[in-house]
């Protein structure tokens, strides 16, 4: 037989645990709703008919060179990036980082144009130092490296 003390313990249990379930569910789930995952230009032309054109996502890859075409009217450029596969173009707007430059790796930030075939990027992040390469890129560019052999 359970006395009170017995059912209290209980409720306290049973109330911590719903708690606790719920805390972990909501971080998920916030988690879950802020992860941008990077892809190099051949992952994302295989996903980019799921995708929509308001989804934010990340691409990487190599800056092609005699690719760039800055407009003289504005702060508007273009580039295309590689991932020695697929090449894809990049639209953005703004400043590039002072590392920006042909044949160096970039990972851009933006939303797709399924109709254009252009990544508009409103962030571009450049390498850091001579001999940087993001790991994840590298990885990569090297599995598709393999594959193509």
């Amino acid at each position: 037989m359970m006395t009170r003390l017995h059912r209290y313990r209980l409720w306290v249990i049973i109330g911590l645990m719903t708690s606790t379930t719920t805390a972990v569910a909501l971080v998920l789930y916030a988690l879950k709703q802020n992860i941008n995952l990077f892809y190099t230009p051949s992952e994302f032309m295989h996903l980019e008919s799921t995708m929509t054109d308001d989804r934010v996502v990340r691409v990487g890859g190599l800056v092609v060179t005699d690719s760039v075409i800055r407009q003289r009217s504005d702060l508007s450029v273009q580039f295309g990036i590689t991932d020695m596969n697929t090449e894809m173009t990049v639209n953005y707007r703004g400043i590039l980082p002072d590392l920006f430059k042909e044949g160096q790796g970039i990972i851009a930030q933006g939303v797709f144009d399924q109709q254009q075939q252009i990544f508009f990027a409103t962030q571009v992040l450049a390498k850091h130092d001579e001999n940087y390469q993001p790991a994840a890129l590298m990885k990569r560019l090297a599995k598709q490296t393999s594959y193509d052999s």
